[in-house]
Order: structure tokens, then C-alpha cells, then sequence
């Protein structure tokens, strides 16, 4: 709201500055901070999440990062009249100016009232308020004179809750709105954007604007359906402003909790840039709440420091880097120092911190989709089409392992009838169901063969291989069943009238990745339950009074374990031990194991491995732990896995 200059007389002539063409490079970065805006705090002592230590613990962390010294402190002053009412009506200035004259009964006797409009006042009130509206001003006019390169106001109580006519939301002067008109009325900067990132929207801000085209307000907020504060429905992907400001009011309202760092950066990607740039500004200002940083339970979101550091790194490279950093919410504070920090930094000239490659949520870009769609119409930049969201589908493709895995499965069922082993735990039958086969007459024979493998694990079974034409040919092109022993050793199984188990270790990949990984398993620990499960439900109780393992590559280690882990009941029932071993790292007993399990395993274990093997040349030492090993060349070692 434009007040006519003429209510206060005192207001001074301001000549309008003009920005420096100097290089920036060479200006300083600035600050604004002042103590005393601590002054506003509950008379009570009782705590609130508005608290006076939001600010010294900011100031604290940069001091504690040396930043402090790689900016100057900028004068900081309260905020004149004649520019409050740039924004704010008089009445509502008057009553600001009010909170400093009431006596402590009369803020008892109206907190309740305050409190239905989430405030609090003190009689320190009115003084933190004007200090933290006048520091943002300070921080903006410091910018556009060309006195500093950037700035960082770091204030409270914070602004962009209060409307023109009404303080609310822990707001009681709109600190950036009037900071922006101060620098239209005061220099040649017209055209202003203001970037809002607290998790809750800027209404006062976005009020205060809403039919002004020279200052273009973008909000990326919770909404909720207009359930989360402020509510309404002003905070809508509808709401674009009005009359000359139409367009030049962004929303990006985010239906929900659980927003992090794809969202946001997806929305600047795709919204917040290409608007910006197509807007071309004089000045950016930031509405830097941190309520949408993790930890903070009023937002529940999960912005880290590093995406708040990506997001003010983009912003710096409009305006000719002219930007300037105001302090909203945030009250968690450990996050907001942690997040501020991260700001402070990127403000200084260093580059952002490092993040993850990142995927927007099915919400976030379905959000960023329906803004592009709202505003496209003011904007040429936008193409909804780019950012619109794609259903899902069934995969399409499967990864090499899974199609020979498959394949062997189908060979072994239709050719041998084995059939598959049910899983009943449900972690592992996510990762190994179908994998496990048998014999039908797993519970008929004296005699059980357990094969344990990894069979389609092709980084294993081709390595230490060199890499040509005519192995890898010969590897995938030729007949899967001549490759993979199993097929020798089902035919000797029913020729020698065997029973068989046979396990493949190499799981399947999880539906959901995410989900699974929340779990907090390791492949290893899951293969090693999986054993352990058959072990307990199928291979103990088969009725077989002679059962010979045979463990192949990587899985032999995994066979050890299993051993260890039923020791008594393997030594009572299991005859032999067969691993066949490449050129990998020869598995053993741990340290823990019982020299009487040690004892058992060297006299029944047959521990197969190339002539050419490292432990040959003496490192690592042979022992006990390792069970009996067996020199061998390659067509040796063929003949031991059937005949052992």
C-alpha cells in the first residue's frame, strides 16, 4: 500500500543514488546485526519459537567460522516513520509504536488477545521491530549504493507475515516490503525481486505487492490445501496478483510435509530462474526463512545447508550479483546457524557445498508442473511440457543377471524339475524368491548335496579376466547350461541318487531402493539369514544322515558362516565341505571359532584353488582356519567339484 509522503513533514528529501558500475568483485560483502533486537522476548521468561537466541546463535556460528572478518558490519538504525508508511497504514504504525509505552499488567491482561494472532509483545517490542526493519533497509541501500557487493541482515522479530493494516505471525513490520520501497523512493533501483523461501507464505508480503508490477514476489511455501498457516487462499497457485501486478505474484505451493532439497532446486530450476531472468531485476532480496530446514518441527521439511547454499548461488547471478539476504522464520537452532552458515558462505564468494544427484518427489514435480501451467501465460520462459510429470510404468528392462538368472531357472525347472523353495520372511523373499531350488525329493534320500553360488554375478565371475572380443562372446553367446555347473552336477546328483539343494546368493535388486535401504541390512547380513533360514527350516530336517556342501566363488564365505553360526548341528550331520575357489581371497574360520570346529573343518573341508593363487607365494600365511587346501589346475579343479 503507497502512502502519500506528505503525513509525516519531517520526512527528509531523499536525492535519488545511483549504482556504482564498478567492478563488484572488489566491494565487500556487508552485514547487519544488533543485540539489542534481543530485546523483544516474553516478560515471563517462558519460551517461544521466536525466540531472542535465533539471531546471537547465527551471529555465533559465523564468528565461530571466521566469516566475520570477510565482511563489515554495516550500520544499523530503526526504521523512520515516513518509510513504514511506505507500507504499513497508520494506524497500524501507531500501534507498534504503542507496545513500548505498556505497562507489564497490560500485557498480561492482553496476551490471550496477541496470542489468537501468534504474537507476543514486550516492552522491548517496538524498539527490536524498528531496529530489524531499518537493518534490512540499511542492508538493501548498502547494495544499490554500491558501498558493499552483498549484504546479510540478520534480524527479528521477522516481517513478512504483517500486512499493510494488521502485524501477525510473530511479524510485526513487513522488514523487506518496506525495505524495497524505501530503495524505489530512495535511488533509481525500480524493478525489485523478492525470492520468500520460508516454509510458510509471505502473505503481508504478498498483500502489500499484489497489484504491483515493478516488484515481482515468488513464494515457495507450504499450503496444504490453505490449511497451513497463514492460510487461505492467497497463498494458492491461482492467487497471481491483480491489475498491473498480475503475474508478478508466484506462488509454489507445496501440498504437504517432507519437501527437501530435489523440490526446491527443481522449482528454482524450472520456476524461479527462468522467471527471474526473464524479469531481469536491479535487485534481489531474499525472505530467508529457515522453518524449511530439516529439523525444524513447525515446518517438517528437509532442506539441507547445501541446498539452501545451491539456491543462493543461483540468485547471485541475477542483478549483477546485487543481493541481499533478510532473516525470516526458522526455529530450530541448530539448523537455522547450520543453514545460515551455509548462506554466509556462498555470500562471501565461496562455492556451494556439494550435493547428492537428486530426483524431485512425484509432489514436488507435480507442484513445479502446475505453476508453469498457471503462469505461462505471463511468462514466455515457462514450458510447462518440460517439467510435466510422467506416470509410472512397469520397467521395461531387465538388467544382464536378471536374464541369465532367469533363463537358468527355466532351464533347471523344465529340464531337472527342481522346484522353488517358498521364503516366509518377507525381507528375504524380496530379494532371493525363486532362487532357491530342489529336488522333489529333498526329504526322500539319504544323501543331500547343498549348492551354494552366485551364479549371474558377472562382475565376479569375469574377474581378473582380461577383457576381449572373444571372451565375452564366448560368455554370453554361448549355451547358458554348458557354463554353469549346475548342470554337471544335477546329473551326477541323480546319477549317485542324491538329493539337492541348490541357492543363488546373487540377490535380485529391491522394488523399492529407498525403501529397503531404510532397513538398514547389508546384502552380506541378509545372505548370511538366508542360509542360516534353510539351514533351520529345510536342510536339518531333510532327513538326510550325510549332507556335503559345496560352495562356489564369493558364496563360499558365506558357507563358513553358516558353519559357525550351526556348528554343533553341521558337525553332526554335514560329511564334507567342497569350495572351489578362483582368484579371490580364500575364505576361513573366524578367530572366534572353536579349535574343535577348526579341528572338524581341516579334517572334512576340501578347499579347491588355481596353482597360480597368491596365497601360494606365502601371503597370507596358511592355516588351520583356512580347512585343507588342494592345489590344482583348472580342468583338476572341474573334476574335484564332481568327485569330491
Amino acid at each position: 500500500m503507497e502512502v502519500d509522503l506528505e503525513v509525516n513533514a519531517t520526512q527528509p528529501a531523499a536525492e535519488p543514488s545511483t549504482v556504482s558500475p564498478n567492478s563488484s568483485t572488489t566491494l565487500p560483502v556487508g552485514f547487519v546485526y544488533n543485540q539489542e533486537m534481543t530485546s523483544h522476548c516474553r516478560i515471563d521468561g517462558s519460551t517461544h519459537e521466536e525466540q531472542p537466541a535465533r539471531i546471537t546463535c547465527i551471529y555465533d556460528a559465523i564468528v565461530k567460522a571466521n566469516y566475520h572478518t570477510r565482511m563489515i558490519q554495516l550500520p544499523i538504525r530503526e526504521v523512520q516513520d515516513y518509510e513504514a508508511l511506505l507500507v504499513h497504514t497508520e494506524d497500524h504504525w501507531r500501534n507498534v509504536l504503542e507496545y513500548a509505552h505498556m505497562s507489564s499488567q497490560k500485557i498480561t491482561d492482553t496476551a490471550d488477545f496477541y496470542e489468537q494472532q501468534s504474537l507476543y509483545v514486550s516492552p522491548g517490542t517496538t524498539r527490536a521491530a524498528r531496529l530489524s526493519t531499518g537493518g534490512v533497509i540499511e542492508a538493501c541501500l548498502a547494495v544499490v549504493e554500491g558501498r558493499v557487493r552483498k549484504s546479510i541482515a540478520i534480524v527479528r522479530p521477522p516481517g513478512h507475515h504483517a500486512e499493510p493494516g494488521a502485524p501477525m505471525g510473530f511479524c510485526f513490520l513487513n522488514n523487506v516490503a518496506i525495505a524495497a520501497r524505501v530503495v524505489q523512493e530512495k535511488t533509481k533501483i525500480k524493478k525489485i525481486m523478492i525470492v520468500d523461501w520460508d516454509v510458510h507464505h509471505g502473505n503481508g508480503t504478498h498483500t502489500a505487492f499484489n497489484d504491483n508490477n515493478s516488484i515481482l514476489y515468488l513464494s515457495l511455501h507450504r499450503y496444504d490445501g490453505g490449511h497451513f498457516y497463514p492460510g487461505g487462499t492467497l497463498g494458492s497457485v491461482h492467487s497471481c496478483g491483480e491489475g498491473a501486478g498480475l503475474g508478478f505474484s508466484v506462488n509454489i505451493p507445496w501440498p504437504g510435509k517432507g519437501m527437501g532439497d530435489a523440490d526446491y532446486l527443481h522449482a528454482f530450476q524450472r520456476i524461479v530462474m527462468p522467471i527471474g531472468t526473464e524479469f531481469a531485476p536491479e535487485l534481489v532480496i531474499i525472505s530467508s526463512g529457515f522453518d524449511a530446514a530439516e529439523g525444524d518441527t513447525l515446518g517438517q521439511c528437509h532442506v539441507t545447508p547445501a541446498g539452501y547454499s545451491h539456491m543462493t548461488h543461483m540468485l547471485s547471478g541475477l542483478a549483477n550479483g546485487r543481493l541481499v539476504v533478510a532473516l525470516e522464520g526458522g526455529y530450530n537452532l541448530q539448523s537455522i546457524s547450520d543453514s545460515a552458515l551455509a548462506v554466509t558462505k556462498v555470500v562471501c564468494g565461496d562455492p556451494p557445498e556439494e550435493l547428492p544427484p537428486l530426483t524431485a518427489s512425484e509432489v514436488g514435480a507435480e507442484t513445479v508442473w502446475l505453476v508453469s501451467k498457471q503462469h505461462c501465460q505471463f511468462w514466455k520462459c515457462l514450458d510447462p511440457r518440460a517439467c510435466e510429470p510422467r506416470e509410472e510404468v512397469e520397467p521395461m528392462s531387465y538388467t544382464i543377471p536378471e536374464l541369465v538368472k532367469a533363463h537358468r531357472q527355466y532351464f533347471l525347472a523344465s529340464q531337472y524339475h527342481l522346484m522353488a523353495i517358498p521364503i516366509l520372511d518377507s525381507d528375504l523373499n524380496e530379494r532371493f524368491s525363486t532362487q532357491l531350488l530342489c529336488s522333489s525329493d529333498l526329504f526322500e534320500k539319504q544323501n543331500l548335496i547343498v549348492f551354494v553360488h552366485e551364479f549371474g554375478n558377472l562382475r565376479v565371475e569375469l574377474e581378473n579376466a582380461k577383457c576381449d572380443a572373444k571372451l565375452e562372446t564366448s560368455y554370453f553367446a554361448s549355451t547358458l547350461p554348458h557354463i554353469d555347473a549346475t548342470k554337471a552336477i544335477i546329473e551326477w546328483t541323480k546319477k549317485e541318487n542324491f538329493s539337492l539343494v541348490d541357492i543363488n546368493l546373487f540377490p535380485k535388486r529391491p522394488e523399492y531402493p529407498a525403501a529397503h535401504a531404510s532397513k538398514n541390512k547389508d546384502v552380506v547380513q541378509m545372505r548370511r539369514e538366508l542360509l542360516t533360514y534353510l539351514w533351520d527350516n529345510y536342510i536339518q530336517l531333510s532327513g538326510a544322515k550325510q549332507i556335503i556342501f559345496i560352495g562356489h566363488g564369493v558364496a563360499a564365505s558365506h558357507v563358513l558362516a553358516c558353519i559357525e553360526q550351526r556348528a554343533a548341528g553341521v558337525m553332526r550331520q554335514v560329511k564334507g565341505i567342497v569350495l572351489v575357489i578362483g582368484q579371490s581371497e580364500i575364505p576361513l574360520l573366524s578367530k572366534n571359532s572353536s579349535d574343535v570346529l577348526r579341528t572338524w573343518y581341516k579334517k572334512h573341508s576340501f578347499v579347491a584353488v588355481p596353482q597360480n593363487h597368491h596365497i601360494f607365494s606365502g601371503e597370507p600365511k596358511i592355516v588351520k582356519r583356512h580347512g585343507k587346501i588342494i592345489r590344482a589346475g583348472k580342468f583338476y579343479i572341474v573334476t574335484s567339484f564332481l568327485c569330491a
